[in-house]
């Protein structure tokens, strides 16, 4: 079957980054790749600037709105899966891989109408009710997690992340004659984590001013100074900065990382081969960041602490507690259960069924 693969993903990094990878692999074997997305989604900026044609389709969520945008909800997802397939018929896709977001479920009911072959992939430890409604319909479902999708027949693929951060050496040959402090790197996540950005700096400043690591602080959009000023009152040095940029190049300088579960940053802890201490965001639909977290802490390559019982005491509990041997070994448990090739896979099962 000719025509492009159609990659539908929207709303968030954590569903448009992994796609990304997958359209990157598709290009490079010189398949055709348009993307299905929304205008107010992350997508709308990173994915014209890929280089990636993109299919508009007017939808936004519905789960947790008010009462007026859930008696729309079920109008504006018969228009918008009415638009998508138009986008289905005017390009016939050889194949539709849905990644999450809003669009992936006008888009894949389109795709199942329009007869196009339908592949899914669920990047949380939790399914999310878009892909559980996919998944009956969907020709191939693959995830990161293998308790995804309990009970059905799954690829696990793991989640597709960015290759400079696979590539990175092995754990033991980066930490190769490392002395000194430890390297403590506080992901906050794109628009900042509150309870991270003001309890590492007071957890910090509980420990002895000889035994603190050295920071590297992603605070997030807009809380740049707020964190500054925490880690000034509790007397403590670090690099702050609202976006890290070279990503790979941070996970690679870290001993240890701070952040949340998300189920990108979660499959870039093992990818890069580092150890973190998780503290899930506590409103994730689902609790699926919790979930997330498990898969490395039953792995031996993470500790977890429910943010409902993080303050600076514990917290500093937990630093103090870890040596650089300790963390070579959660590093190592990381990265053996890493998934590097998850975007090489998720491009052949798109093929495959391309193929017929």
């Amino acid at each position: 079957m000719s025509g492009p693969v159609l990659i539908m993903a929207g709303g968030t990094g954590g569903h448009v980054y992994p796609g990304l990878a997958v359209a990157r692999e598709l290009l490079e074997r010189g398949v055709e790749v348009v993307w299905m997305g929304t205008r107010a989604g992350i997508e709308a900026r990173v994915v014209p600037a890929a280089g990636i044609p993109v299919e508009w389709v007017p939808v936004a969520g519905v789960r947790g709105k008010g009462w007026r945008r859930r008696l729309a909800a079920p109008f504006m997802v018969a228009r918008a899966v009415w638009h998508a397939l138009g986008v289905m018929r005017r390009l016939r896709p050889r194949a539709v891989l849905g990644m999450g977001g809003f669009v992936a479920g006008p888009g894949g009911v389109a795709a199942w109408l329009a007869r196009r072959p339908l592949c899914i992939h669920e990047q949380n430890a939790v399914a999310g009710l878009t892909n559980r409604l996919l998944a009956r319909i969907a020709r191939r479902v693959a995830c990161a997690f293998p308790a995804a999708f309990p009970g059905r027949r799954v690829v696990v693929t793991g989640n597709p992340v960015r290759e400079e951060i696979a590539a990175l050496p092995a754990p033991a040959e980066r930490w190769a004659g490392r002395r000194g402090p430890l390297r403590l790197l506080v992901l906050g996540g794109s628009l900042g984590a509150q309870a991270l950005n003001l309890t590492v700096p007071a957890a910090l400043g509980r420990l002895p001013a000889g035994g603190r690591p050295l920071v590297r602080h992603q605070t997030g959009r807009g809380k740049l100074e707020e964190t500054r000023a925490a880690y000034a009152e509790a007397g403590v040095e670090g690099e702050l900065e609202e976006f890290l940029e070279e990503m790979a190049e941070a996970y690679g300088w870290a001993d240890l990382v701070v952040c949340r579960a998300g189920a990108l940053t979660i499959s870039e802890l093992a990818a890069a081969g580092v150890g973190a201490l998780l503290v899930p965001y506590p409103h994730a639909v689902d609790d699926h960041q919790t979930r997330n977290g498990a898969w490395l802490v039953e792995a031996g390559a993470a500790r977890m602490i429910d943010q409902r019982e993080l303050d600076a005491e514990r917290l500093a509990a937990e630093l103090a507690a870890l040596d650089r041997p300790a963390l070579l070994a959660m590093a190592e448990a990381a990265r053996a259960v890493a998934r590097p090739n998850a975007a090489a896979e998720l491009a052949e099962i798109c093929l495959e069924e391309g193929r017929g």
